[in-house]
């Protein structure tokens, strides 16, 4: 894992949108690529939300993200949104919510309540459609084109047309090539078609027996109603121009059909 001294993140990724977290190493075949399990932090006039926590080994690194730029920002943080339960996503909920006690989660909450019984109350049930309002912005659960797990949500800024598609652009970077804390377009030499498929395969398995072409027009056409700006991953490097990136993006979803 890379040091915390090292690391490029955190990164305005677009106005009042923070990517968070650490680069990870993952093996594969012979090869060491890097990965994020990634948090962003989303700024409204109305108070601040998180979306997801990163994993409970990241928790002092984003967890001092989060402080430096609320501080700096003079914002509070009142919600946290988690697109499903696994360990990378959630894994730092507890601590999260000791350390902000006027915290509350929002999510499909599922078996939430029964991990932390004593914060129940602050638990809060999404569906596809409901919103939050951070007074200039608005942020939206979608439809999960891409599930990882059944409870899985995605969610929409209304402000910057940023989706937030949890494990839904899963794929890793080349740290030799310093993709580290780049976005999409800035890691030119990056094999799209390869790192979404190495992590279909460690990640989404399912994928590699499903008619992913499908899956494909499905996303297309939710980039297209809601007008997406920005894709901003749980695992993968942000996507500020779609029209370069989502046809790689396409090819890598299917390269790995049986």
């Amino acid at each position: 894992m890379m040091k915390p001294e090292d690391n490029p993140l955190p990164r305005e990724i677009a106005p009042g949108i923070f990517w968070l977290g650490i680069c990870h190493e993952q093996h594969h075949k012979g090869k060491i690529y890097h990965t994020y399990n990634a948090a962003y932090l989303l700024i409204g006039s109305e108070g601040s939300m998180l979306i997801e926590t990163g994993h409970v080994a990241d928790f002092p690194v984003v967890s001092q993200q989060v402080r430096n730029i609320l501080a700096e920002q003079g914002s509070t943080l009142k919600h946290l949104f988690i697109t499903h339960q696994e360990v990378p996503h959630s894994g730092g909920i507890g601590r999260m919510l000791d350390s902000y006690p006027e915290l509350t989660v929002h999510c499909d909450i599922s078996d939430y309540h029964l991990c932390f019984p004593d914060e129940a109350h602050r638990m809060n049930h999404m569906e596809i459609g409901d919103s939050i309002d951070l007074g200039d912005r608005q942020f939206i659960a979608l439809e999960p084109v891409v599930r990882d797990l059944r409870t899985s949500l995605w969610g929409f800024d209304t402000g910057t047309r940023t989706l937030f598609p949890g494990d839904g652009f899963a794929y890793s970077h080349y740290h030799w090539d310093g993709h580290c804390g780049k976005i999409a377009e800035e890691a030119t030499s990056l094999d799209l078609a390869e790192v979404l498929g190495v992590f279909s395969e460690r990640a989404l398995y399912w994928t590699r027996f499903a008619d992913m072409s499908k899956y494909a027009d499905r996303l297309e056409e939710l980039l297209e109603e809601f007008d997406v700006a920005v894709v901003a991953p749980s695992h993968g490097l942000p996507i500020l121009d779609l029209a370069v990136t989502m046809p790689k993006v396409r090819d890598g979803l299917i390269a790995g059909n049986c």
